[in-house]
């Protein structure tokens, strides 16, 4: 048995070299080779056809790859997205079920790529290795049977031939002929064919894969035109003012003190610095009996007496009821504790506005003028002066031009004291100049930068002023 072996092994190796010879006699022109040019082009042919095929697969693959990796980045993506919006919001489970069309979209998409497109190619590309083969083994049989050409031609050029050896040489030409003209005539059938198949195979795999594509992006796009009205819907909702929003409870800071916290001690940040100031004006303490001396003498001659701390009046005067009317706002106290203390007074999130003087009912005339009553005073002070109030009440406000850098003025209905180095300090009823921030990144909200007529400039909260 090894002998048959070690003869077969012997006889390979043998034809090998023979090969290997005879090639090296064609490249070097010492011989000729039978030439088939008809095949050799359809063996070039076959060539582009393999390495288009080759190149197809291994990019289909790729593609079907990152459809699947996209896949999961678009469900990680809209798992986030469904985190974020609130279920308060509307459309809510709308975008849940879109979110869950989508990855859908995907499995659908990569799964048909891969059954209807990907694996007819694999079976397209699986017939190149086979033809492949028999195009080396007819390459080898070629030169098989120009080796034994070449020897029974070097025989008989020989004088001293044996015409046995003859014989058998003829015979071993015959058969290496016969083998290789079998393998030849073969792929002049089947290269052909399978070149042509190419149109076949591309029309049918194209048009899957466009068809999966216009599939895909159709019906997606339907689900994010449907998810995009459903953000635009939210936008128009939070522009209306419709989507009520709760602040806790404790978000309130209890401040007693004049001015909010400043949000650069670290205390308050700059949007609760505007919300810890209650949205509803506080009705300050101070009642209209400490009014001085000599403005209740002015009243009394008109009618009005005080006696023990209360106010009367006569049919021809106003009543207590017209006294007690809002002044710039603010409604005065009916009762009087006789203290110079006041309680906290925390400045409402809008100024109240003057009353016109032509129609307030808490101001008297006498000997032809307009007294007007004190301001209400705040932690112990005058909010006005009586001056800057009846310049107010009686002479209309007037546009001016403004300094070069000066946005508008506005007036000091509360008196502030700063809690930094960079704030504004004031008291009720003084102007101040509005000025641009000069870096307008550090500006904060509902704050503005002002210069007082002393040449101070500094940062102050908009809701203890109001504009002139």
């Amino acid at each position: 048995m090894s002998t048959m072996v070690d003869s077969k092994i012997g006889k390979t190796f043998q034809r090998s070299v023979g090969r290997a010879k005879e090639k090296i006699l064609q490249n070097l022109g010492k011989v000729d080779r039978t030439a088939d040019e008809i095949l050799d082009d359809h063996i070039t042919n076959f060539s582009k056809q393999q390495y288009a095929a080759t190149r197809l697969q291994k990019e289909l693959n790729n593609y079907i790859r990152c459809i699947r990796a996209c896949s999961t980045s678009s469900r990680a993506l809209l798992e986030a997205v469904n985190e974020v919006y609130e279920p308060e919001w509307g459309g809510k489970e709308l975008l849940t079920v879109n979110s869950q069309s989508v990855e859908l979209l995907w499995n659908d998409f990569a799964h048909r790529l891969a059954e209807q497109v990907l694996i007819p190619l694999n079976t397209y590309q699986g017939q190149f290795p086979e033809t492949r083969k028999k195009i080396e083994k007819r390459g080898r049989k070629l030169v098989d049977f120009d080796g034994e050409r070449h020897a029974l031609q070097a025989m008989q050029s020989n004088p001293r031939r044996a015409e046995a050896k003859l014989a058998r040489q003829r015979e071993s030409l015959e058969a290496a002929k016969r083998t290789y003209e079998v393998l030849n005539s073969e792929l002049h059938e089947e290269l052909p064919a399978l070149f042509n198949s190419r149109i076949v195979f591309l029309v049918s795999a194209m048009s899957t894969l466009f068809a999966s594509e216009h599939i895909f992006h159709s019906e997606s796009s339907k689900v994010f035109t449907e998810l995009e009205g459903i953000v635009e819907k939210l936008a128009k909702e939070s522009g209306k003012g419709t989507l009520n929003f709760q602040v806790p409870s404790n978000a309130v800071l209890n401040n007693t003190s004049d001015s909010p916290k400043d949000a650069k001690n670290g205390s308050v940040s700059p949007v609760s610095k505007a919300s810890s100031i209650p949205s509803t004006p506080v009705t300050p303490t101070s009642p209209v009996s400490k009014l001085p001396v000599e403005e209740t003498s002015s009243i009394t001659s008109n009618g009005v007496a005080k006696s023990n701390g209360s106010i009367k009046s006569d049919t021809n005067t106003e009543t207590k009821s017209e006294l007690a009317q809002p002044v710039n706002g603010v409604e005065a106290a009916a009762t009087h504790n006789n203290t110079d203390s006041a309680n906290p007074v925390i400045p409402p999130s809008t100024p109240p506005a003057l009353p016109d003087s032509s129609t307030s009912p808490s101001a008297s005339t006498v000997d032809g003028r307009i007294d007007k009553p004190k301001e209400p005073t705040v932690n112990g002070e005058n909010a006005q002066s009586d001056d800057a109030a009846t310049k107010a009440t009686t002479t209309p406000t007037t546009p001016e031009r403004e300094e070069p850098g000066v946005l508008y003025r506005v007036r000091a209905t509360y008196r502030y004291q700063k809690e930094d180095v960079d704030e504004l300090s004031f008291d009720a009823g003084e102007i101040i100049r509005v000025i641009e921030y000069d870096d307008p990144e550090e500006q904060e909200e509902g704050w503005l930068m002002g210069i007082k007529d002393n040449g101070e400039k500094g940062m102050f909260p908009a809701n203890f002023t109001r504009p002139i």
